[in-house]
């Protein structure tokens, strides 16, 4: 291997491109979305309802469309599965606050943080994630595309586990908490477990 290349190689592990490095964080940023929502499942003892898994299961396929782009190189099908899983957190967010806004019901579901409920931060979560998904692919077209073997940054390898690792945990808790029927609308603890 020649010096020059041996060089571009170091400062590729140093620091990842623009849109490597910005799908890298938003990444982390989905991953920290779902660590907060176990920390509050876990810690604070606060199951969620049917509506907010599904939120997760928006936040997760935005997570694996990054994901794919960190691992694969940054291309605009992995931008659409984001897309997708920004629109399905989305609606099912809105369809959440619609619930709790109708006059006569009570002051929302669950817990809040920052003094907005989580239904609440997964649109803006959607809103924001979209305007990222559009910004990048704006980015892309402005980017010279690498013809070479795609390099995952060490910082992108730590991202793609700590998510990787969220999804499972995901899995084996609403298993735990909806066994193999349907969810309650209000669960106070995991069905499998008993009470």
């Amino acid at each position: 291997m020649s010096q020059r290349s041996a060089e571009t190689k170091s400062s590729t592990e140093k620091f990842p491109g623009v849109s490597d490095g910005l799908n890298i964080l938003a990444l982390y940023s989905i991953s920290l979305a779902l660590g907060i929502a176990f920390y509050y499942q876990l810690v604070l003892h606060e199951l969620p309802c049917p509506l907010c898994l599904l939120q997760r299961v928006g936040l997760i396929a935005i997570g694996i469309g990054f994901m794919m782009n960190v691992r694969a190189g940054v291309r605009s099908t992995h931008y659409g599965v984001a897309m997708i899983g920004a629109l399905l957190a989305g609606i099912i967010g809105i369809r959440q606050v619609f619930l709790h806004i109708v006059p006569g019901r009570t002051n929302g579901y669950g817990s809040e943080i920052w003094g907005v409920h989580f239904y609440t931060l997964t649109v803006l979560s959607a809103i924001a994630a979209v305007l990222f998904i559009a910004v990048m692919l704006m980015l892309k077209t402005w980017e010279r595309p690498n013809k070479g073997k795609h390099i995952v940054h060490f910082l992108g390898k730590y991202a793609m586990l700590i998510f990787t690792a969220l999804i499972i945990a995901n899995l084996f808790s609403t298993i735990l908490e909806c066994a193999a029927g349907q969810c309650e609308g209000n669960p106070t603890y995991y069905l499998l477990l008993g009470r």
